[in-house]
């Protein structure tokens, strides 16, 4: 399976589907697959600006939204995760994952799929640890402290994928593990990026949370984004096992924001399926669900995996393993009538949500109303890399580039 890994999207799909195009035409490949690693930007219309979380003069449509007024169709499925510059009402619609347009299906904010038989998972948004022991208590419309915290990674959602047993071949993050640097050629990362050596030293760079999972789950594959470079490592854990780690920087020209990764795997044709594991871990802990500003009280819940593997397992032979299809929930923008969508307030149940927690027979949780409340469990004193209200600014400019099209792609996986 040939699988094109890609940094940064920043909205600009049209840009990547058309490398895509470019590298199966010169090389005569077939790509099967592209796994973006965060700031996706999935904006449906103007109402979505306003919870897109970039600079003032970054706000633009883009192009996904035509996308999801099927004007155009990704001619590649693509599988993507959020990150801290994100149309977060819209990923908070699709929280367990789903389809945010024809064949573009988001992980949701914390979850396991397959496609064919490679078994892929993921974790959205950023780390932060001073929200990392909330509950998800944003709600739209985000105010200028929620439309921050909204993106930044919980305790909740890496507790259910550090419950994930059998093996993954593929993991995403948006921000890189903690102390993946000690793993590659850190020397020829500062030598790129001159403002890392600070945090690499103190070992601060990267996320403390994607770390613990890192050495948890063991993944053959981990591919982030978020610092706006390339860089591979090799991660020897215990015995034999080996993770192929890369980040990959935005989608710019000049710059390397894919790659193409070929993975051993069946033959196609291939579909995106629900993991059966992911789905008991899922309906043990969504009862659980910490929906405010206190820490959710999980870690006494007792997963009893054979029962609740059987019972899914007995549900989707009955409804079948494929997510529910596609569906609008507000109107896409209008180039014609650009204001036309900003009269639609709230935020909907999406069909493909409801559908799925129907198939776990769960309720629907995600509108209720947020409560404030003193945290249960302070998560103790801010470091210095917590001080900050944006880890990497989207408009950080520390090489050059230039306006020439260019191939900066990878078939080798030797150097990952």
């Amino acid at each position: 399976m040939k699988i094109a890994i890609e940094g940064c999207m920043h909205g600009d799909l049209d840009k990547v589907y058309e490398t895509i195009k470019y590298i199966e035409n010169t090389r005569n490949i077939k790509i099967d697959l592209l796994l973006c690693c965060g700031d996706f930007q999935a904006v449906r219309n103007e109402k979505d600006m306003e919870s897109l979380h970039v600079p003032q003069k970054y706000k633009e449509m883009k192009s996904f939204w035509k996308y999801y007024a099927g004007l155009e169709v990704a001619p590649v499925p693509t599988i993507f995760i959020g990150g801290n510059h994100e149309a977060s009402n819209y990923l908070w619609e699709l929280y367990y994952g789903g389809w945010a347009a024809h064949n573009i299906y988001f992980l949701g904010f914390a979850g396991v799929v397959k496609f064919g038989n490679i078994r892929i998972g993921g974790l959205s948004g950023i780390y932060k640890a001073y929200d990392y022991h909330k509950g998800h208590h944003e709600r739209p419309p985000y105010n200028e402290k929620t439309i921050n915290s909204v993106y930044h990674v919980r305790e909740y959602d890496v507790h259910k994928l550090m419950q994930v047993k059998e093996p993954i071949d593929i993991f995403l993050s948006h921000d890189w593990p903690l102390g993946i640097t000690d793993c590659g050629d850190s020397k020829a990362l500062v030598r790129q990026k001159r403002h890392f050596e600070d945090e690499i030293q103190k070992g601060i760079l990267g996320s403390k949370p994607a770390a613990q999972l890192l050495e948890n789950l063991k993944p053959s594959y981990w591919f982030s984004a978020h610092l706006h470079c390339k860089f591979s490592a090799l991660v020897q854990h215990e015995g034999v096992q080996v993770t192929k780690f890369l980040a990959l920087d935005k989608c710019l020209p000049g710059r390397n924001f894919l790659q193409i990764v070929d993975i051993e795997s069946d033959p196609g044709p291939y579909e995106l399926q629900y993991d059966e594991e992911w789905l008991a871990i899922t309906r043990t802990f969504n009862c659980v669900f910490p929906l405010t500003m206190n820490h959710g009280n999980f870690r006494n819940t007792q997963l009893d995996m054979q029962d609740c593997r059987q019972w899914v397992r007995n549900r989707l032979e009955v409804r079948g393993a494929k997510p529910c299809d596609f569906s609008q929930t507000v109107p896409p923008y209008n180039p014609s009538h650009p204001d036309s969508s900003t009269t639609f307030s709230g935020c909907p149940r999406n069909p493909q949500t409801v559908s799925f927690l129907e198939l776990l027979e769960l309720p629907y949780i995600l509108d209720n109303a947020s409560q404030s409340g003193e945290l249960t469990n302070s998560p103790g004193p801010l470091t210095h890399r917590d001080d900050y209200n944006e880890d990497i600014p989207i408009d950080d400019v520390d090489e050059p580039e230039d306006d020439a099209e260019v191939d900066n792609t990878e078939t080798d996986n030797d150097h990952l």
